[in-house]
């Protein structure tokens, strides 16, 4: 599943492809797990829209819409009354909520470019340009809102002190509290191993235990692993790519995830692999206390 770096960096690649431009029209396919809002909301909602921002929000790609102020008739036929779409309440929502699940891919492609299988989504822009949304398992979500908020803090936000008092009084492996998206919002499997060994932390470690000098070092060590693979464009290990199609190249700089049995880069113990909550989580057990 994207991560945090993955999602940014699609939400910027498509911020500086798509901002300014307007939705024409949106298809949708007839699968009905994608749609966590109605078909119908959807399409009110984005149509006619003129996309004023796209960002981040955890694991979810928010795009800010605004009202084109676009005048669509009701009828073609000569001397019917003309509604502007300012002066109706239809498509209320502002944003449009993108979760890319396991798979899912959002791409911008030229309309003639052709249309992958699994494509659940087609917004046709006032650019002539398409923006696909394509999710082979059907994990992914979109919806509408009027104001999106996910859950959980954004931890390239949060300061040393509120970091800390996440981790207070939880008797859970501090693995599955990186891994709660109550408490930090867009962390996932990769950047918690990663971020875990450069603190030194195992993660089977409860987090009640940790101490305040470990979870500063984790503080610095997660900020620093993420902004690290945003600049790299995220981890390509499945079905990653951007919104152009690339790959991430931070999958070259994993220390422990993947790893498993080969050497540790710092003191050449084996990696091990343990199994908790059902995630896999790799650690070397000699850094990692």
């Amino acid at each position: 599943m994207p991560e945090l770096p993955e999602v940014e960096t699609i939400a910027r690649g498509l911020a500086s492809r798509v901002t300014g431009d307007a939705i024409e029209s949106v298809w949708l396919g007839q699968k009905k797990e994608p749609l966590k809002s109605p078909a119908a909301d959807i399409v009110a909602a984005l149509e006619h829209r003129r996309i004023t921002a796209v960002r981040r929000m955890g694991k979810h790609i928010v795009f800010d819409l605004q009202r084109n102020h676009l005048e669509r008739a009701l009828s073609p036929a000569k001397g019917r009354k003309v509604k502007k779409l300012s002066d109706t309440s239809e498509g209320a929502a502002t944003q449009w909520i993108v979760h890319l699940g396991m798979t899912g891919r959002l791409q911008v492609c030229e309309p003639d470019a052709e249309i992958a299988k699994h494509t659940h989504a087609i917004v046709k822009l006032k650019s002539g340009r398409e923006l696909r949304f394509v999710d082979p398992r059907r994990f992914g979500r979109l919806s509408v809102a009027i104001e999106f908020d996910a859950t959980g803090t954004e931890p390239l936000e949060i300061d040393l002190e509120n970091f800390i008092a996440l981790f207070r009084g939880r008797k859970t492996p501090m693995k599955s509290a990186l891994l709660n998206q109550k408490l930090l919002r867009g962390v996932g499997n990769i950047y918690a191993d990663e971020s875990l060994f450069r603190a030194g932390i195992r993660p089977r470690r409860r987090a009640f235990s940790t101490t305040r000098n470990q979870l500063q070092k984790l503080h610095a060590a997660l900020k620093e692993v993420l902004k690290e693979a945003i600049a790299l464009g995220g981890s390509s290990i499945s079905d990653y790519v951007d919104a152009d199609g690339e790959q991430g190249f931070f999958q070259l700089q994993h220390r422990v995830y993947g790893r498993e049995a080969e050497p540790c880069l710092v003191c050449k113990t084996p990696i091990k692999r343990v199994v908790i909550a059902g995630r896999s989580s790799h650690y070397c057990p000699k850094c990692q206390k």
